[in-house]
């Protein structure tokens, strides 16, 4: 069993004894700022030192980018600094130019995974290229279940109003949100909803937060498996989430699994649609996501006309600042 303490610093246990693992968040700080300030060091940097270094009460807040998205990860980012769990959070960089500016602008909080796919371009949803940033996302989520940190991802298109984590109570493995639109009762149940037209549910899997337990991490490898299933084809442009469903599906019997509150965690057909709505649950959203829509400038504009687009007025508050 492994677990991490408040201080940081993983552990082991064997037979009942425990003791320090080899990687602690206060070694790599040594590593990284006693080093060259050549930006190529970075290229070594591995998860396993990258997840001690930021990881607070055994916790990592993760995402995913490309250099096309860095605004949008500057203004999620912002969002995170409003609700102080910044410190938390590793970006994956999935190109070496993300990886040198995130961290030469903040020290240790990217990482990169060979190998780096072709991400110059912001892909769009549907796209090969889409399907081939997306599919590596459960193989980073469960390397880091596998180190022994709870983990929770966003998708940067996110933005936080509120601190969520008082919404991952109790001690389930799996929390996640609905991506439909239709209105639940603010009771509703927080169970696995049932499925829909395709045979599966319309689970979002931009937005997830897994504790380091067997059932987590066979959630992860049945996600990893329905992807090999299911490769994305020019005649079926596919992506992430489906195979998300199926594995959350196909394991609900085996997995604690938590539906967090519709109100808390709207999708964006929700909550950028139905303004009625919006307003007879106002101050009850936690994270808004910017999904149901597709274009880099779409997913701007709309931010900006619900006054969701923070880097117009708070650049600063952000840890990368003006990029």
């Amino acid at each position: 069993m492994s677990g991490v303490t408040g201080e940081n610093v993983r552990t082991e246990t064997y037979v009942g004894v425990q003791r320090p693992a080899v990687v602690t968040g206060e070694k790599v700080r040594r590593s990284l700022f006693s080093s060259s300030e050549s930006l190529s060091k970075w290229r070594d940097y591995t998860l396993s030192e990258a997840a001690a270094f930021v990881a607070k009460d055994g916790t990592v807040i993760v995402c995913a980018v490309s250099q096309p998205y860095l605004p949008f990860l500057n203004n999620w980012l912002i969002s995170i600094t409003k609700q102080k769990h910044e410190e938390k959070v590793l970006v994956i960089a999935e190109d070496y130019a993300t990886l040198y500016k995130v961290n030469q602008k903040w020290p240790g909080h990217a990482v990169l995974i060979p190998p780096a796919p072709d991400a110059q371009t912001a892909h769009k949803f549907g796209s090969q290229g889409f399907f081939n940033f997306t599919s590596r996302r459960p193989r980073h989520l469960l390397d880091i279940l596998e180190l022994g940190y709870n983990v929770m991802y966003n998708d940067v298109d996110m933005v936080w109003l509120k601190d969520p984590f008082p919404f991952f109570k109790g001690n389930h493995d799996v929390y996640f949100t609905d991506d439909m639109a239709m209105v639940k009762p603010l009771d509703h149940p927080h169970t696995l909803p049932a499925p829909g037209k395709k045979g599966r549910t319309y689970i979002c899997s931009c937005m997830i937060f897994l504790r380091p337990t067997i059932g987590a991490k066979k959630v992860m490898k049945k996600w990893i498996e329905e992807l090999q299933m299911q490769p994305w084809t020019s005649k079926k442009k596919t992506n992430d989430q489906p195979a998300f469903n199926w594995a959350l599906n196909k394991t609900a019997g085996e997995v604690d699994l938590y539906l967090l509150p519709q109100v808390a965690f709207p999708s964006g057909g929700l909550y950028f649609k139905n303004e009625t709505w919006v307003q007879q649950t106002k101050g009850k959203h936690v994270i808004i996501h910017n999904n149901y829509i597709t274009g880099f400038e779409k997913k701007i504009k709309r931010f900006r006309d619900f006054g969701l687009w923070l880097l117009d007025d708070h650049a600063h508050d952000s840890p990368l600042g003006i990029i």
